[in-house]
């Protein structure tokens, strides 16, 4: 399984798990990113931090440390 983090440009992805811990884990969840929703991978910033990407119909950034936490497949 991968990460978010490892997901290419104009990707659609399907959350499989997320792996962190406490109120991390929570604020990831209340971002709408949880088990089974798909997530598009908008685009990458050339350092790879952040990340773009399409959930539920609406934008957002997410930092790597935070893509890192969110297997994939």
């Amino acid at each position: 399984m991968k990460t978010l983090k490892e997901v290419p440009c104009k990707e659609t992805v399907r959350v499989k798990r997320l792996t962190g811990e406490g109120p991390v884990k929570r604020r990831i969840m209340d971002m709408g990113i949880t088990k089974g929703v798909e997530v598009f991978v908008r685009k990458v910033a050339p350092l790879g931090d952040p990340v773009e990407v399409t959930v539920r119909g609406y934008e957002l950034s997410l930092r790597k440390a935070d893509a890192e936490m969110i297997l994939v497949e």
